[in-house]
């Protein structure tokens, strides 16, 4: 690490989300947090890389245990404000290894090794004096400084904290750890490189390497997303049926065996959206369903997750329009205009008939004889736009998400418009010519890139307004 990388030593009292901050800020989820206090006992440094460059690092540190005796400790021995520092580091060095003042020697040594302090408070408890030896300690170091005032629970006691922190340092901001969107965090960030001038041109170019990476990271939940389609729009499953064979016994099992691929296909997908955003191992918290059940097709499921009837014949008609147009051009205007008319017409229809349709095995005759069971391609014209729904929805609870946050990830629907809903009306026509040519079993590469290009908009709303659906 180069002097010049920007280093905060995130300090402050024992459980008020430092940890979280940390975990935070460096996008890391292997950072420690437990509810128990104590649960940091050692300095531990977090580099935030992109492309295997190191923007800044965050230092974990443990919290101040007798912050006050500390502090008389150092007033025994002090003679005048420019001789603080000194002070300070003869502590440390005459408290190391003895047992006494463990945790403040631990927490202070990166401070004295040139890390800008970053203190955190929880600024949904009262302010007390308390935390009075704690803040002269580290004025008296002589490090830049900022505090942090983290609401953990309800923000009842911001006000008192932010006239307190500001006699002791120059920058206080709020910040929840568990909820910062992005754009707060690279303000954040932005703010850091007013604590030392030589750190204000790496931190804006961190802030810019990390938007150009949430860029990429879109990209690839587009592209994920996209494939997630194509797979589904395109999936069948078989059984070749031995002759005298009742069919109806291995029909059910076919059935089941398609749901299923649908689901693990769905699973990979969230897997490969989590990644994206640096997420690992994540537990997931939502109703289950089958995504071909019954329940699909009821008014709830519909407004939550796929278009309304009749945005879905809206759909369908703009589709068919769009192929209707396509034969008026090839015979010159001949036509009057009627395919557009017919084609808007016939595509409306199509939408809404195939709707109430569910996917069911069927009996196929074979070319060299004998019969086979088949089910899927499903042709049901909501499917596409469920699947799209709950995937959307995945990538806005995740894009919302910061690592700090080890709850459940909580993926039921919310009682507004779903992201299906929002789409605008001519991406979503857009949409669905796509899903009408997977649909018929086009197989062109480019055809997903196509899709994923249509998504990548949708996506990147999420960032914008991420408790949406």
């Amino acid at each position: 690490m180069t002097a010049t990388t920007p280093t905060f030593a995130v300090v402050g009292h024992p459980n008020k989300g430092k940890s979280s901050i940390v975990s935070t800020l460096a996008q890391d989820d292997s950072v420690r947090i437990a509810p128990e206090p104590g649960t940091t006992r050692a300095c531990r440094r977090y580099p935030m890389k992109l492309d295997g460059r190191v923007q800044y690092a965050l230092v974990d540190t443990p919290g101040f245990q007798r912050a006050r005796r500390a502090l008389a400790w150092m007033r025994e021995r002090e003679t005048r404000a420019d001789l603080h520092r000194t002070v300070v580091e003869s502590f440390v060095a005459a408290h190391r290894g003895t047992g006494r003042f463990e945790d403040e020697c631990e927490l202070l040594t990166p401070v004295l090794e040139g890390a800008g302090i970053l203190y955190v408070v929880d600024g949904s408890v009262p302010y007390g004096p308390e935390y009075e030896p704690e803040m002269e300690i580290l004025r008296w170091t002589g490090e830049p400084s900022m505090a942090l005032i983290n609401p953990i629970g309800e923000a009842d006691h911001v006000e008192s904290w932010r006239a307190a922190l500001s006699q002791y340092f120059k920058i206080v901001r709020i910040f929840d750890a568990l909820t910062a969107p992005f754009e707060k965090r690279l303000e954040l960030l932005q703010a850091f490189g007013a604590l030392r001038e030589e750190w204000r041109a790496p931190l804006e170019q961190a802030v810019r390497a990390l938007s150009q990476e949430r860029a990429q990271v879109r990209e690839r939940v587009a592209r994920a997303i996209a494939e997630l389609l194509a797979d589904e729009l395109t999936l069948s499953v078989s059984k070749r049926l031995p002759e005298g064979v009742d069919a109806r016994q291995p029909e059910a099992a076919l059935e089941r065996e398609y749901q299923e691929a649908l689901r693990e296909r769905e699973r990979k997908a969230r897997a490969q959206v989590e990644e994206a955003y640096g997420h690992h191992e994540i537990e997931r918290s939502e109703e289950s369903f089958s995504l071909l059940d019954q329940d699909l097709f009821s008014v709830e499921h519909w407004v939550l997750w796929g278009l309304r009837r009749r945005q879905l014949v809206a759909t369908g008609a703009a589709g068919g329009a769009l192929v209707g147009g396509a034969v008026d051009a090839a015979v010159g205007g001949a036509s009057i205009f009627l395919g557009t008319l017919f084609g808007a017409a016939a595509g409306g229809a199509a939408a809404l008939w195939s709707s109430f349709r569910l996917e069911k095995a069927r009996i196929q005759g074979l070319p060299l004889g004998g019969r086979e069971l088949r089910c899927g391609p499903t042709r049901n014209r909501n499917f596409p736009w469920v699947v799209l729904g709950r995937a959307l929805h995945h990538n806005a609870r995740l894009a919302g998400r910061t690592h700090a946050d080890r709850g459940a990830l909580a993926l039921e629907p919310g009682t507004g418009p779903g992201w299906a809903d929002r789409i605008d009306r001519e991406r979503r026509a857009a949409l669905e010519r796509c899903f009408a040519r997977l649909r018929d079993g086009d197989t062109d590469p480019a055809l997903v890139q196509d899709l994923a290009e249509l998504l990548a908009p949708i996506v990147a709303q999420a960032d914008v307004a991420p408790g949406i659906g």
